[in-house]
């Protein structure tokens, strides 16, 4: 809300507006000039759009307020927003993870539980709804299982050893019965575990292990993807399975192994460094 009201008001000061029927008579013109300026101060791209959606959204409610028809807001099309890559964290930061939240849980068998998730995410290359859709019928589990994924696909997955230990240990002390129909990740109360509670209990191990905000949930199913594409699985196979609908989709770890494997010769190979 506050940069909202920042931007407006940088707005009206630039256009010495002062009344709301002035800034109802805006349009995408005055918008375009009012964004190219902010571009010349050296905005990127992303707070352009930004700025532009508040603005927009502003001038709405200036409409609104003079009761100029619907109130609708000027037609323009923002600049577009380069996807950035995806994040991974490594092997042993997506471990250590995992354990940090095992050992800091306010129950033993909510540690478990939260390590299970987390490995599941890691190690098979869930979404965390997918892994959180899982029902006690799954147990105990396999080499693979199966998962239903976006659009209702399902997809066979598979279980790192490690990960099926987890899970054991967890439905071992779980204090609620896994019936077959039931959710097999409870939440503290008997309900089905939240997506809010598993990002919660990283977002607390990653910040006592120095991590970056983008080590996530979702981080881990990027680390898998990357981690066995570096180790040398097909895009098809990765394709299936992440659940991908595109192989376009999945491509996009292409670039990710890429720019890992430049960021670590940068860092590590001596002759990489610039000399100032």
């Amino acid at each position: 809300m506050r940069a909202y009201s920042a931007c407006a008001a940088r707005l009206l000061q630039s256009l010495e507006i002062e009344e709301w029927d002035q800034a109802a008579k805006l349009d995408a013109p005055d918008l375009r000039r009012f964004i190219a300026d902010r571009r010349a101060d050296g905005i990127g791209n992303a707070t352009a759009a930004r700025e532009l959606s508040a603005l927009k959204s502003f001038i709405a409610f200036a409409r609104q307020q003079v009761g100029d028809g619907d109130g609708e807001a000027p037609r323009l099309r923002g600049p577009r927003i380069k996807k950035g890559l995806p994040r991974p964290v490594t092997p042993d930061d997506a471990v250590n993870m995992a354990d940090l939240v095992a050992g800091n849980a306010v129950a033993d068998w909510i540690g478990e539980r939260d390590r299970a998730v987390m490995l599941l995410l890691y190690g098979s290359g869930l979404r965390i709804a997918e892994a959180l859709s899982l029902k006690g019928a799954n147990l105990p589990l396999g080499e693979v299982i199966q998962v239903t994924g976006k659009g209702g696909k399902q997809r066979i997955v598979p279980i790192l050893p490690i990960t099926r230990e987890a899970v054991d240990r967890y439905a071992a002390k779980c204090p609620y019965t896994l019936g077959a129909e039931e959710p097999l990740f409870r939440g503290a109360k008997g309900g089905v575990l939240s997506q809010g509670m598993v990002q919660k209990a990283m977002a607390k191990a990653r910040k006592m292990l120095g991590l970056p905000d983008t080590a996530t949930p979702h981080a881990l199913r990027h680390s898998f993807a990357t981690h066995l594409l570096g180790a040398g699985a097909d895009l098809r196979s990765l394709q299936e399975l992440l659940g991908h609908a595109s192989l376009g989709s999945t491509q996009i770890y292409t670039k990710v192994d890429a720019a890992t494997m430049l960021e670590n010769y940068r860092s590590a190979h001596p002759r990489a460094r610039k000399k100032g």
